[in-house]
């Protein structure tokens, strides 16, 4: 019983300080997905209050991430609002189905320069997005365009006719980037354990509203029904082949970054031992749920995770209780985000973009060749001139055929004596590699006379199409090439 008061009192206090977390993500991530802000707080309510009981990561918390924000407005922008439920609930229902057969522990193969390269490109689209959203002006079509006019955006607020409005809303977003980069420090200073960015946007919007600026703020219906998206009868019937890719493509990404926080979380927490194929089950739910009620999808978030460990989390209350908490906020408080300044959750996410983005993975894969490095660049590079889909999936097919040339490494010696040649493997010997060594055969049959000695013991795999090849070369020299006892 002791035990369980003393978790209980930590949960609570890790609750608390999720949710101060949680909040403003919510909102900015909803803004930036080009979703109303209440389809945000849905997310992180079911992230709590569905996906908690089930989950088999008992201090990840879920919610609406930042990696999902972009494909969320893709999504909106080509398919329309009601096709996000649709989405939603495809990647949900092929998060289940991965579970039944047992494919979340498959995740731990994920290429780290692959899911390195899908952070930073995420973390890339969403600050050159959102710095133009921070400015108070639309983000422009493509990602490639939000970052090559980023320079022009800038110059731009030092024109003599540039509106007041705009640099306003610069002002609001430089003070707060400089709150939530030095936040750290004085935290330490004056030993508040509260969260920069809940600290950021409280006192953004007192600046703002005190200050009468004439900037866009958060805008709520009155009726908060009236920006939900259930999923309705109507909108399965527009299901296209389109939206069914959209929908595996979101569980791929959204299940890659959650057991990217799984791993995390038992990293910074080794006691903390997590079930991968049941968190990827309670996922599934919590998206199939997010679906029906036409919230935006989910996945395992690190920055909240984090803050559970760091604050003293010790079960999946705390991640109960922070839904709790968001809700009561909805029903009781909601009015207070119509005083949110739309470029202070912007500067959130221009932060929390630029954390995303990991310069320092360059120097980290070059230690391990420039194949790697290609892969990471390749994956950043597709992100942004494609999309977020076809870059994950270029970087697991560039992975691939990494590690389809490195089980071909093949290497052979040839030693000469006067009356024979021995021929020495070493390696993996496959199909790939066959032109090669048929080549080498046909050269030294050439140039010598005498028998050759095919040795393969040093071998650590040959497929079909090596040991035919091996023994059709024995039976169209005679007795020329002999084989070791291992290819005959």
């Amino acid at each position: 019983m002791d035990s369980l008061k003393r978790n209980i009192s930590h949960d609570f206090l890790a609750s608390l300080v999720v949710f101060l977390v949680a909040l403003p993500l919510c909102l900015g991530i909803a803004l930036a997905s080009g979703v109303p802000p209440i389809v945000g707080l849905l997310a992180g309510i079911i992230g709590g209050l569905v996906v908690g009981p089930l989950t088999g990561s008992p201090l990840q918390v879920s919610g609406p991430a930042a990696g999902l924000a972009v494909m969320v407005y893709e999504v909106v922008n080509v398919h329309g609002l009601e096709a996000l439920a649709i989405v939603c609930l495809i990647a949900g229902v092929t998060q289940v189905i991965g579970f039944f057969f047992k494919t979340g522990i498959y995740f731990k193969a994920v290429s780290p320069a692959v899911v390195k390269g899908m952070l930073s490109g995420i973390g890339l689209l969403i600050f050159a997005s959102q710095f133009h959203v921070m400015l108070d002006h639309a983000p422009k079509s493509t990602g490639t365009m939000n970052l090559i006019t980023i320079p022009q955006a800038i110059i731009d607020i030092f024109a003599d006719d540039f509106p007041i409005q705009h640099i306003q809303a610069a002002v609001i977003g430089i003070i707060t980037l400089f709150i939530l980069g030095s936040w750290s420090y004085m935290r330490d200073k004056i030993k508040l354990p509260i969260p920069a960015p809940l600290v950021a946007v409280v006192v953004v919007s007192l600046i703002a509203n005190m200050s009468g600026l004439s900037i866009n703020f958060i805008e709520l219906p009155d009726n908060l029904l009236q920006g939900m998206n259930f999923l309705s009868f109507n909108s399965l019937s527009t299901i296209n082949l389109d939206i069914v890719l959209a929908g595996i493509g979101m569980a791929l990404v959204a299940t890659t970054e959650t057991l990217l926080c799984v791993t995390a979380v038992d990293t910074m927490k080794p006691d903390h031992k997590s079930d991968y194929n049941k968190e990827l089950f309670a996922q599934g739910v919590g998206n199939s749920v997010a679906g029906i009620i036409g919230a935006m999808p989910i996945t395992g978030v690190i920055v909240r995770s984090s803050a559970n460990v760091e604050f003293g989390g010790r079960t999946k209350a705390s991640t109960i209780m922070h839904g709790l908490w968001l809700v009561l906020f909805l029903f009781f408080f909601s009015e207070l985000l119509s005083y949110i300044p739309t470029s202070a959750l912007a500067a959130v996410l221009v932060y929390t973009g630029y954390r995303l983005f990991d310069i320092k993975a360059l120097k980290k894969f070059s230690e391990f060749g420039k194949f790697e490095v290609f892969i990471y660049v390749a994956t950043i590079f597709c992100i942004v001139t494609i999309n977020l889909l076809y870059g994950v999936i270029i970087g697991y097919i560039l992975a691939l055929l990494q590690l389809i040339i490195k089980l071909n490494q093949l290497e052979f010696e040839t030693s000469k004596s006067k009356t024979e040649v021995t021929v020495n493997f070493k390696g993996a010997m496959t199909f790939l590699s066959l032109p090669k060594v048929s080549e080498h055969f046909n050269n030294l049959l050439d140039d010598h006379s005498g028998d050759v000695i095919v040795d393969t013991t040093d071998i650590k795999f040959m497929d079909s199409a090596s040991h035919e090849f091996l023994g059709q070369l024995s039976k169209n020299n005679g007795d020329r090439v002999k084989l070791s006892k291992n290819d005959t």
